[in-house]
């Protein structure tokens, strides 16, 4: 199959895509002996790609990691505004990851990071209704606003949504359980409902825990890990 060659190129390991257009422009990409010109594809399993005579890399593993987000960080491979991303946290994993779904700027917690397009794509859907939980800490009357928090909210792109659970753990912090994962869902649930968020930190994803992650470090997931989030795939969970 045909693709662009920046993005074979990036797919590779070469650089980011962005500076595999500059290498193209540059002439340092040839395919099949020929120069290749910007906007050019080929076929990684059939065309002989070079990059100054020399083949280029052949393709990384599948590589899963469960990464710690810290506050400050989006979820994002590159950021043109220069904000750190969590791609750079991760930057040691031995391949070229990118977040799957996100957590904005200001929450934390897991976060799965990956080279598998197909699986991330499963992963992120919302109608896929895999579980996220999250311990919120809030400004409030939780009391008073739990009815509304436990009712079905519909949000500003139009979605009608409704938490899978919410506990009061005491002490303002919420314990939420939703299906779905919508842009910043958990925040505008708790606003509709009367609450500040002062703390988001996402701690179950599916199968898979936080558990006593340091902030900002990451690890591999683990055979039974990577079983389970594959089964959902094939059981159209």
């Amino acid at each position: 199959m045909k693709e662009r060659l920046q993005k074979i190129l990036a797919e590779r390991g070469v650089c980011s895509r962005r500076a595999c257009e500059r290498l193209i422009s540059d002439g340092r990409v040839a395919v099949n002996g020929a120069v290749a010109f910007l906007g050019d594809s080929a076929d990684a399993e059939k065309d002989e790609i070079t990059l100054d005579g020399r083949k280029i890399p052949a393709p990384p593993g599948r590589v899963y990691i469960l990464l710690n987000k810290p506050r400050g960080y989006i979820s994002a491979a590159i950021d043109v505004r220069g904000r750190k991303t969590v791609t750079e946290l991760a930057a040691d994993c031995g391949a070229r990851v990118f977040p799957v779904g996100r957590l904005d700027m200001d929450s934390e917690g897991l976060l799965i990071l990956t080279n598998d397009g197909e699986l991330a794509n499963m992963l992120a859907h919302p109608s896929h209704g895999v579980e996220k939980e999250y311990l919120v800490s809030v400004r409030g009357d939780v009391s008073a606003s739990l009815p509304a928090l436990r009712a079905p909210i519909t949000l500003d792109d139009g979605h009608t949504v409704t938490a899978k659970s919410v506990t009061d753990c005491g002490g303002g912090v919420l314990r939420v359980i939703i299906g779905e994962g919508r842009n910043r869902q958990v925040r505008k649930m708790c606003a509709e409902s009367g609450l500040e968020v002062v703390r988001l930190v996402r701690v179950r994803e599916g199968a898979l825990r936080l558990g006593d992650l340091p902030e900002g470090a990451w690890r591999y997931l683990t055979p039974g890990e990577l079983a389970a989030l594959k089964e959902r795939k094939t059981d159209g969970a």
